[in-house]
């Protein structure tokens, strides 16, 4: 993960998400792309002409986005001063979802990192809207999001949630091993069920691949009777075995997708208390003909 974008609204939210990402990354050459998007609220044309300080309301407000950033940028340096980390700044009069989806194409960003907390900051709150916008609409990279009030800890325990009706490919879960090897990690494969019952033999096979991607990485499969909700099940799981970091898989019927349609009562208390990994649907996008994880596909059909 060498390209890592951050939206930054300037707020402590947004820069818990900075500091978050500054120590995951701490031993790693990265390059981190601060944005701040911005669309001026003009009334109508005729205010176009109005001055602020000399200058239009676009340029005042363009000229905020990048003082922000600059001082974004020398916080990081004063606080870190990691020779690994260079930055980027890009100030953008654009919606923040297009324009995270424009770069991770332009730039071929490897990671988005981003703070759950809406504007709104209320607790009951799921994850903020654009948060959730993100995650949707971001189709190349994988997206983390960072509690807002989390302090930084070693994700030496991870979760990994699925149910196991999809097959994998390793594009899809090299995000996840890569974050397990680089903090030597384990994965615990947890797996949700309305009444606990045997796997089919199609989730069985998926089972089997996904630990066969996993060899050389220390792993365990969980399997929990779902708590009233998907989302309550696993912020229980998460607390009981003192989870740092969960991981899912965005896909129709995922566990992401049935979290994010929850009625709110459902998963108020779930608040994403710790950082979550949404990696997405890739499906066999970048294998090479003849690759062991075409054969497997081919198997599996």
């Amino acid at each position: 993960m060498q390209k890592i974008l951050i939206p930054t609204d300037f707020s402590e939210n947004a820069w818990n998400a900075i500091d978050y990402a500054m120590q995951l990354f701490r031993n790693r050459r990265c390059t981190f792309y601060l944005l701040n998007t911005y669309t001026p609220v003009i009334p109508s044309s005729r205010f176009m002409a109005k001055m602020i300080d000399g200058e239009r309301i676009v340029d005042a407000v363009r000229d905020s986005s990048e003082r922000g950033l600059k001082k974004t940028v020398d916080r990081i340096k004063s606080k870190y001063g990691n020779p690994n980390h260079s930055f980027e700044t890009i100030s953008s009069f654009n919606l923040l979802v297009e324009e995270v989806k424009d770069l991770v194409d332009s730039i071929g960003i490897h990671l988005v990192v981003t703070g759950t907390k809406g504007a709104s900051g209320i607790d009951e709150v799921f994850m903020g809207s654009n948060t959730v916008r993100i995650i949707k609409n971001t189709k190349k990279c994988p997206v983390l999001a960072i509690p807002f009030n989390y302090d930084y800890t070693t994700p030496s325990e991870i979760a990994f949630a699925t149910d196991f009706t999809r097959f994998y490919t390793t594009s899809e879960l090299m995000p996840l091993i890569e974050m397990a090897k680089m903090f030597n990690s384990s994965i615990r494969i947890v797996h949700v069920q309305y009444g606990i019952k045997a796997l089919s033999e199609l989730q069985q096979f998926n089972l089997n691949m996904l630990r066969r991607y996993l060899k050389g990485v220390e792993h365990y499969v969980h399997t929990v009777s779902e708590i009233n909700s998907v989302s309550q099940t696993l912020e229980i799981f998460s607390k009981e075995l003192d989870i740092h970091l969960l991981a899912l898989l965005n896909y129709q019927h995922s566990y992401m997708e049935k979290m994010t349609r929850e009625p709110i009562i459902k998963r108020a208390a779930f608040h994403t208390q710790i950082p979550l990994l949404v990696i997405p649907e890739l499906g066999m996008e970048g294998v090479s003909p003849g690759s062991d994880e075409e054969v497997e596909e081919q198997a599996y059909q």
